[in-house]
């Protein structure tokens, strides 16, 4: 007997088009807690460009911040779950 194919549903994530930190001008900075959780998933990921919408630049600039974030203990390193 052949094998049925059972196909999912794409999930679409609306993307910003513009980056956050370029349209306000501003770095990533690990003081910031607030902006900061906005690109860090429940349980504690940080989440992609294709997904934020960040430019390359920043999203290394973002990583590095929440690292250091982390290392201070301003973010945690894995969610509550």
């Amino acid at each position: 007997m052949a094998k049925k194919k059972v196909f999912k549903k794409k999930r679409i994530h609306i993307v910003p088009k513009e980056c956050f930190f370029c349209k306000g001008k501003n770095n990533p900075n690990y003081a910031e807690v607030s902006d900061l959780q906005k690109f860090i998933t429940d349980r504690g990921k940080i989440l992609g460009r294709v997904r934020t919408g960040i430019c390359a630049k920043h999203q290394r600039k973002l990583t590095v911040a929440i690292k250091h974030a982390r290392h201070l203990a301003l973010v945690p390193f894995v969610g509550r779950g």
